[in-house]
């Protein structure tokens, strides 16, 4: 499986500090804001992923990322002149995806406890994608479930909504996914909307929808109250359990990409905080998981 980190878009409800930089580079606590879809996806086993961000920014993130292998990945990069909404995700990627199944995940959604849940054992057929209950279903893709938990709608951003179970930014779909964006017309605010693929896939009876475990955090950081929140998540989480939360190295080094004398160089430099000493840390800890 084949992975797509969508970090374009203007970042415009975060001016003026996006004005300067993309908003998957700022800081989310302790690291920038990418490691954390980043680490999601290394999570379900991907290890070749594309990142899309704007021409002006595409540099900002190959200095940060590279072409990934010193994380055992192998990364590469699209642009995207402007955004027309998330579904253009696949036209952006098309070759990147080629005869591949693929998982999407949006740039600024944090995920935490995903756990288990992301177990894609088998082959992948059609669209498997989550649900989660939130306060404010109408800023998002609502899903209606019937009594008995089939899924028979789902409407982007309605105005009066059918249930509190909302669509988090994360999406994994077989190839023809780019066969059904291109297919696409483009809804009334000018988007390829995610939600007319997913409704394809649902129509055809080739859509799986979970609803996330209550234990599961899902952080979607489009607002400065938001990416407070976010901050202050992560800190509490971390020095709660003593664990960090979106930690690409340590993702990577727990999946076996990268082996303990990779971890420790990626340590080296940031020797000076706390970060790459909780990165050395891991390797002493006899809790840990080592490849």
């Amino acid at each position: 499986m084949r992975g797509i980190v969508l970090a374009g878009g203007t970042g415009s409800r975060l001016w003026p500090v996006t004005r300067a930089v993309s908003k998957q580079l700022l800081p989310v606590f302790d690291k920038p804001m990418i490691y954390y879809p980043l680490s999601v996806l290394v999570e379900a086993g991907v290890e070749e992923i594309l990142i899309i961000t704007t021409p002006q920014d595409r540099p900002l993130f190959v200095r940060l990322l590279g072409d990934g292998g010193q994380f055992g990945l192998r990364l590469s990069y699209a642009e995207q002149p402007r955004p027309e909404g998330i579904a253009q995700a696949f036209l952006l990627g098309a070759d990147f995806v080629g005869d591949q199944p693929v998982a999407l995940i949006l740039g600024d959604n944090i995920f935490h406890g995903l756990g288990t849940q992301l177990d894609l054992s088998g082959e992948l057929t059609g669209g498997r994608i989550f649900a989660y209950p939130v306060a404010n279903p109408r800023d998002y893709g609502v899903v209606e479930f019937d009594r008995d938990g089939n899924v028979v709608s789902i409407e982007e951003k309605p105005v009066m909504p059918r249930s509190r179970h909302v669509v988090p930014g994360l999406y994994f779909y077989d190839h023809h996914v780019v066969d059904i964006a291109r297919g696409l017309t483009p809804s009334a605010r000018g988007e390829l909307e995610i939600t007319a693929v997913n409704e394809i896939y649902r129509r055809r009876g080739q859509l799986r929808v979970t609803v996330l475990d209550r234990g599961t955090a899902w952080l979607d950081t489009g607002t400065f109250e938001a990416m407070v929140q976010a901050s202050e998540y992560v800190r509490v989480i971390s020095e709660r359990q003593g664990r960090k939360v979106g930690c690409l190295e340590e993702a990577v080094w727990r999946a076996g990409l990268i082996d303990n004398d990779q971890l420790r160089a990626l340590a080296r430099p940031l020797r000076h905080n706390g970060y790459g000493q909780y990165l050395e840390d891991l390797l002493t800890d006899a809790s840990a998981v080592v490849p």
